[in-house]
């Protein structure tokens, strides 16, 4: 299965796309977001992603109880939903000059939209692909809105069990979408490594038949480098920069420095797994002679009897092959040995 999205094709066959999340790490400023983009591109990201709404189109700006941060949340000193998502938007007059900024740099950028009128204006500016965040997997209308785009759909399911899943799966191909590429996820902030259950990767893949990935929410970079070995085709880590500014993700992001370590380890990772192969490497043919062999041990006169007392396996391996040994005790020789010689079959009497 492979598809394009971008500039970029996607499947079992390519390398792992390596998606910067940019959230809302631009603390409100332009020229960070910019910045953050540059970085990213240097660092190796594939891909940028955006999320694009407004405090109004997630939540309602209330006091009810409903809308308050939870007090265990490390988004607790916001009054309430709409004063978190106001203050993490990244503003829609920004994103023309993104996009524009994006196809500069020759990196494709997308986004995750949060209701119908984000996909309008994505649209508008040529989303290549759409990402449905987790909490919106049972956003319904606005999965048909993204599926009859026909552009291929991102999909995380941090929050979802089976069938929902499956109705999501469902919802996207019925509207128009046929390349959907699932993302493993654990919506915890940061989220704990022994949750990631990673393993469930190729098995999501057989049951739905769809490319999988991952949307990484951990701190460092073995849970990303571990799913690309299981086959996750996207990998989606929420990226900043390495500076002390606060930002509302900053405290499970990765800066810079570290998101070039990470897509480095990623890419040694498909080398490292290659194809299936069992013959002797190209590398590992100059030390074939680091195998054992059948030499003389000790000095041996013409017509004496092999035995275990003047033969020994050892390196290297320019005597006789060791499969022999048995067979030859007993045999007698024609000529005369010394120490140090290799043995061969000529060596003995017919």
């Amino acid at each position: 299965m492979k598809f394009k999205i971008g500039r970029k094709y996607i499947g079992d066959k390519c390398p792992v796309i390596i998606v910067a999340e940019l959230s809302g790490n631009h603390g409100g400023s332009f020229a960070r977001i910019k910045k953050m983009i540059i970085k990213a591109k240097e660092s190796g990201a594939d891909m940028i992603k955006l999320q694009t709404h407004t405090a109004d189109t997630i939540t309602l700006n209330s006091k009810n109880s409903d809308f308050k941060i939870n007090k265990n949340t490390p988004w607790k000193k916001n009054k309430n939903l709409w004063d978190l998502y106001n203050k993490a938007s990244t503003p829609w007059s920004w994103h023309k000059k993104i996009f524009q900024l994006g196809r500069k740099m020759k990196i494709d950028i997308f986004s995750s939209p949060f209701d119908e009128s984000a996909v309008d204006l994505l649209e508008k500016l040529n989303c290549p692909v759409y990402k449905i965040a987790s909490a919106e997997i049972n956003h319904i209308p606005l999965l048909i809105k993204v599926a009859k785009t026909k552009k291929p759909v991102i999909i995380s399911i941090g929050l979802a069990n089976l069938n929902e899943v499956k109705l999501a799966i469902k919802t996207l191909k019925i509207n128009g979408c046929q390349n959907i590429i699932i993302l493993k996820c654990v919506s915890s902030y940061p989220a704990p490594i022994e949750e990631q259950n990673l393993a469930s990767i190729p098995e999501l893949k057989k049951k739905f038949g769809t490319l999988v990935g991952l949307s990484d929410h951990t701190l460092g970079i073995a849970t990303p480098i571990t799913a690309s070995v299981l086959g996750a085709t996207l990998i989606e880590k929420h990226f900043n920069l390495k500076d002390s500014k606060k930002t509302v993700d900053s405290f499970f992001s990765i800066n810079d420095l570290d998101f070039k370590k990470m897509v480095k380890e990623i890419r040694n990772s498909e080398l490292s797994i290659g194809r299936i192969n069992f013959e002797v490497s190209k590398s590992s043919k100059k030390n074939l002679n680091s195998k054992r062999s059948i030499y003389i041990s000790k000095n041996i006169k013409k017509g004496d009897v092999i035995t275990k007392d003047n033969i020994r396996v050892v390196r290297p391996s320019f005597g006789l092959n060791p499969k022999f040994f048995e067979d030859i005790l007993g045999k007698k020789t024609n000529k005369n040995l010394f120490l140090g010689d290799r043995m061969k079959l000529k060596f003995l009497s017919k």
